[in-house]
């Protein structure tokens, strides 16, 4: 018997994953963004998931609403050509940044970092940051 699912395109996962990305980051629900363009969840959830494809009139509202240009949903796509040497560097340095945004903790530290205004008190929780770190790979 031959399987008719159809995979995902990877371009449409990562358009999505994308999608997921900034909206977490902005800290706007699945309910929100169906709100705003007049469409339910469930068809967010399908977006973000990279099941449903995302047209091109409704990339442009996405990235209006989200307040982002329509480039930034496809930054680091699979297959996109990079220039210079260190394209590979430069592409897994942006991917641990995603992961990083991706999770409940980069989340929540990424937003409570940006509120704090002070730049040496910015500075100090960066070093202390490392210090954590060094001590852990010390471990």
């Amino acid at each position: 018997m031959i399987e008719n699912k159809k995979k995902p395109n990877p371009i449409d996962i990562h358009v999505g994953s994308r999608i997921r990305l900034r909206r977490t980051m902005l800290g706007m629900s699945q309910e929100k963004l169906g709100e705003s363009l007049g469409i339910t969840f469930q068809q967010i959830q399908k977006y973000e998931k990279g099941t449903n494809r995302v047209g091109a009139s409704r990339l442009q509202n996405i990235s209006n609403i989200l307040n982002v240009p329509v480039s930034f949903f496809f930054e680091d796509a699979p297959g996109e050509q990079s220039s210079g040497a260190n394209g590979m560097a430069e592409a897994s340095s942006s991917n641990y940044v995603v992961d990083f945004l991706s999770s409940s903790e980069g989340l929540q530290l990424n937003r409570a970092f940006v509120k704090i205004a002070d730049p040496k008190v910015r500075r100090k929780l960066v070093d202390l940051v490392k210090a954590l770190a060094a001590e852990a790979d010390a471990d």
